[in-house]
């Protein structure tokens, strides 16, 4: 197969993955919906640069969930993240499938695990008790990009 045949294979079977702009998850965004509905939107909102609120209620204690896929962590401008968080997105590491899992079954123990400091703390109490369930959040909130 040539160099040109190749790259329009890999095209054609990654089109589907990319179709909406995002990033194919291994979650389910209808379910991350109910999920992000029932706790999430305590704490978090998803709305855009104009204010129209998409998902959640115009909670603040946590930051705007809009555009969180692949953004920097600690990077929304105005809100006030843990020292450790905030360290790990001065380093310019951005949000992951991968990392958004982990981080929120066990926050603490996630920034402590990256950081390779067993004093780093964060601010979100919460913990998702499933897996599966991360993995659906992040479908939904994967939805909601930057346009």
């Amino acid at each position: 197969m040539t160099k040109f045949g190749m790259a329009a294979a890999v095209a054609v079977l990654a089109a589907p993955a990319f179709a909406d702009g995002h990033a194919s998850t291994q979650g389910d965004a209808a379910a991350g919906e109910q999920q992000f509905n029932r706790q999430c939107v305590a704490c978090h909102v998803i709305a855009t640069a104009e204010g129209e609120v998409l998902a959640g209620r115009n909670a603040r204690t946590g930051p705007n969930l809009y555009g969180f896929a692949g953004r920097t962590m600690g990077a929304v401008e105005g809100f006030r993240y843990s020292d450790s968080l905030a360290k790990i997105g001065e380093q310019g590491r951005a949000w992951t499938e991968a990392d958004f899992v982990a981080y929120v079954q066990n926050p603490t123990d996630w920034l402590r695990e990256t950081l390779d400091d067993r004093r780093a703390r964060g601010k979100m109490a919460y913990q998702v008790r499933e897996e599966a369930q991360a993995y659906d959040l992040y479908a939904f909130l994967a939805s909601f990009g930057a346009e």
